[in-house]
């Protein structure tokens, strides 16, 4: 059999089933690859390997049983930022310390009762704040391409950049992630993998470290079209747990994916064309229009003209959100704690060194926007620009079913390259922001290659709770661009 690392989901769901190989040699097969290439890509900041074999062998004995789950014996990386029952997790900042969970996040819960096998934590941006992984308390997990002919570490997006880098690196079969404004997206666009947001309140926020709660959702990143249709039918589902969870059935949607996309109607907004986008972005949009086209879709341009505000205005409501959620880390029940020399010194001092810098901007900047006097000049104001972001795509359903736009105005960059400039790396969710403002799903699918030999991703957008049609139209690109694997192992 091929190394086992290089299968899809798809295709070690089914040699397990063909008892070609044990969950055991499956799980066994990652964790060799992680110990010989954590030390270089830094994408697990804690791998489990004794949790890992239990839960293998569980799963053979399942199997043996005939008693199989949908993922049963699937070797899979989950972000830091879903709480896992009695394994630390710390959202990447120190100020989280050794944080050891009493209860399993929903979507964790999910995958294990389906059978599936964790084999560590992933990197991310502290708090998930940030669109490159430089952020974290444990250091920046690397992108395992690189541009053509240059040994520069390149950034593997962000927040979810561990998730992104593990699975283009083989590292695991697929990982959890979480979006609030493009951090499934965009990592997926710059490692060639393929990353779905769902619908806002389609998978249970229960037990994942809040960032911005209207805004946050869970999703996974995998190899394939499929593999992340597979991974997001066991993540999904209502949770009473979770006030803003959807009590709605989750389809089958691989099975959706044979569908295709005769008679599919392709939005292509014209707001997107925007000055600084990359003129090979610009000509693989071209390119994806065209494949849809050639498959049978339908092309429609259309307007979203409230697009230009998303952008600040979602810099706005985001870190307002997060200064009300970071206000529980104060040193007092658990995480890290400094004392000083009275309760505000000991709030003062454990934030101070719990917090990294980019962490501390958003709380200022959100802190700001809600203070008496600004909460109307800016909160109040962003949401109503949000509610006709929202009235845009409401409008534009009328005419199309999905929209179809680049994912990021560039492929991955350098570290250290936008880091110095926040602007310049806010910018990097341009086209991803608009859709967690919308509630809308969103999906990245890999589409080609730049100049530089790097990855670069289309998106699709769609219809609120509509995952089966983003799936269809994005199995069409994958099968018209085929699928991209990083040319050279070079970090084991």
């Amino acid at each position: 059999m091929t190394d086992l690392t290089k299968l899809t989901l798809t295709e070690a769901r089914d040699a397990i089933a063909k008892k070609k190989v044990s969950a055991v040699e499956l799980t066994e097969a990652h964790l060799k690859a992680i110990e010989a290439g954590n030390g270089a890509l830094n994408v697990y900041v804690l791998p489990t390997p004794e949790h890992a074999l239990e839960q293998a062998k569980a799963s053979d004995a399942r199997i043996a049983k005939g008693d199989a789950g949908e993922l049963e014996g699937l070797p899979l990386g989950i972000k830091d930022l879903f709480c896992t029952e009695g394994i630390r997790t710390t959202a990447c900042s120190n100020i989280l310390d050794d944080f050891k969970p009493r209860y399993e996040s929903t979507v964790t819960q999910n995958l294990w009762n389906a059978g599936a096998v964790m084999l560590g934590k992933l990197n991310n941006d502290e708090f998930a704040m940030g669109s490159s992984n430089e952020t974290s308390a444990f250091g920046p997990a690397v992108n395992p391409w690189r541009r053509e002919g240059k040994e520069d570490k390149l950034v593997p997006g962000g927040s979810s950049g561990g998730s992104s880098a593990a699975v283009a690196a083989n590292l695991c079969l697929a990982a959890t992630a979480t979006d609030t404004g493009g951090s499934i997206r965009q990592p997926a666009a710059l490692t060639g993998t393929v990353g779905i947001k769902p619908t806002y309140g389609r998978c249970s926020r229960w037990g994942i470290v809040a960032f911005a709660s209207s805004l946050d959702q869970a999703g996974p990143i995998a190899r394939t079209v499929e593999d992340a249709a597979l991974m997001l039918k066991v993540m999904a589902g209502h949770d009473p747990k979770d006030s803003t969870s959807v009590d709605a059935p989750v389809p089958d949607y691989a099975a959706a994916l044979k569908d295709g996309v005769k008679g599919l109607r392709v939005g292509v907004p014209k707001e997107y064309r925007i000055n600084g986008m990359s003129e090979e972005a610009a000509k693989l949009w071209d390119q994806g229009i065209e494949w849809l086209k050639t498959a049978g879709a339908t092309i429609h341009d259309i307007s979203l003209p409230h697009t230009k505000y998303a952008l600040p205005a979602y810099y706005i409501i985001a870190p307002a959100e997060a200064s009300s959620n970071l206000a529980r880390y104060d040193g007092v029940r658990y995480g890290m704690r400094k004392p000083g020399k009275d309760l505000i010194d000991t709030y003062e001092e454990t934030r101070s060194q719990g917090f990294g810098a980019e962490v501390k901007r958003r709380v200022l900047i959100g802190t700001y926007v809600l203070s008496a006097g600004y909460y109307d000049a800016y909160y109040l104001k962003a949401q109503k620009v949000r509610t006709l972001i929202k009235g845009d795509f409401d409008k534009a359903w009328d005419d199309v079913d999905v929209v179809l736009t680049p994912t990021t105005p560039s492929p991955a960059f350098a570290f250290g390259e936008k880091s110095g400039d926040p602007l310049q790396m806010y910018l990097e969710d341009i086209f991803t922001v608009t859709v967690n403002m919308a509630g809308l799903p969103g999906i990245s699918v890999p589409a080609g290659l730049s100049s530089e030999g790097t990855p670069l991703g289309l998106q699709l957008i769609g219809k609120p709770f509509d995952e089966a049609t983003l799936l269809r139209a994005a199995k069409t690109i994958e099968d018209a661009a085929g699928h991209f694997h990083v040319p050279q192992i070079w970090w084991s």
